[in-house]
């Protein structure tokens, strides 16, 4: 990550994003301010777009619009007709199709649309990213180099931003769901909240790293510690008669049509 990038590219648009859905989007801007490009707190930055005076021609790369999805509209009344075809318009508002912004703002102006979640704050995140009807390859490379700063990028198809919505965007909730329910049953049996809030909370890091660094697909290490007739098959038996699986299934494709 070249820190040069995001200080001479980054432009912020606007902030007024949801605090429970949008610390992912907060962590992209705070680590652009570090390096004095926008305002973290998250009003228009100083001068017009493109931007003014000397610093024009680097400044006016890249702007983020981070934005409620209720708000899109009259921000690009506002600032819309202002973007150029030299710029690239990296939208991180939930929801919004490329065609929609692309309709508001200049003609041949590139549009990305991207997904971060939460795990962005602590530079673990991931983001789901699509181009536009005018954004080529350059563009998406433009905006992939600053959402790198905070995790992985994955590039997919517009018509699956609603499912890395669902998938990566709502997961960190499904996860901290799971890790509360088996805070919780530690406690059950007798251990203290400290104790079993480590055991579960490094469990499931250690857990992440096998399947991201190690390569291991989540069957072969599910069966790797599944011994026959043992306790982990016991659980697993309970969680598949309790319909889990399932119940993740419907859950994110209840999210995605959401």
């Amino acid at each position: 990550f070249d820190p040069d990038f995001v200080r001479q590219r980054v432009r912020l648009i606007r902030w007024d994003g949801d605090q429970h859905r949008a610390e992912d989007i907060r962590s992209l801007l705070v680590e652009a301010a570090r390096y004095g490009a926008v305002d973290p707190g998250g009003q228009v930055t100083d001068g017009p777009v493109p931007a003014h005076g000397s610093r024009a021609r680097q400044c006016q790369n890249l702007v983020v619009v981070a934005v409620k999805p209720q708000d899109i509209d009259a921000l690009l009344a506002e600032v819309g007709g202002k973007f150029t075809p030299e710029q690239t318009v990296l939208s991180v508002a939930a929801a919004i199709p490329t065609a929609r912004i692309e309709r508001r703002v200049g003609a041949d102006v590139p549009v990305v649309r991207a997904m971060p979640n939460a795990p962005a704050t602590v530079h673990e995140g991931v983001a789901g990213i699509c181009a536009g009807s005018h954004a080529q390859r350059e563009h998406l490379e433009r905006a992939e180099e600053v959402l790198r700063a905070v995790g992985g990028v994955v590039e997919v198809p517009e018509e699956y931003m609603d499912a890395v919505t669902a998938v990566s965007g709502s997961g960190p909730a499904y996860f901290a769901l799971l890790a509360e329910a088996m805070i919780e049953a530690g406690i059950l049996l007798g251990l203290s909240r400290e104790v079993s809030t480590q055991l579960v909370v490094q469990t499931m890091l250690g857990t992440a790293k096998l399947l991201r660094d190690e390569g291991m697909h989540p069957v072969e290490l599910r069966e790797a510690v599944t011994s026959p007739g043992g306790t982990t098959t016991r659980a697993i038996r309970e969680l598949e008669q309790a319909g889990v699986r399932a119940a993740f299934l419907n859950a994110i494709n209840a999210a995605m049509e959401r």
